[in-house]
């Protein structure tokens, strides 16, 4: 099962520091799904998972949401 965190009409950093915390509460192996609308937030998750080790599953894109997935490592 996937936690969901919604940081729609947050700016950068906020989206990726969130996402930072809400991954502590969750166990290893498990994902994390993202909903954002800022669009740096697609290289910032990116950058962030490249950084943590986490997986960055996926990234999808629709009517103004970006939607990430992330396993926590």
């Amino acid at each position: 099962m996937s936690e969901v965190l919604d940081v729609t009409g947050l700016k950068c950093p906020l989206p990726v520091l969130r996402a930072k915390k809400a991954l502590k509460t969750i166990e290893p192996g498990m994902t994390l799904m993202v909903l954002a609308t800022d669009p740096s937030a697609v290289k910032d998750f990116q950058a962030f998972c490249e950084t943590t080790g986490d997986t960055l599953v996926s990234q999808t894109h629709a009517e103004g949401v970006f939607t990430f997935v992330i396993r926590r490592r």
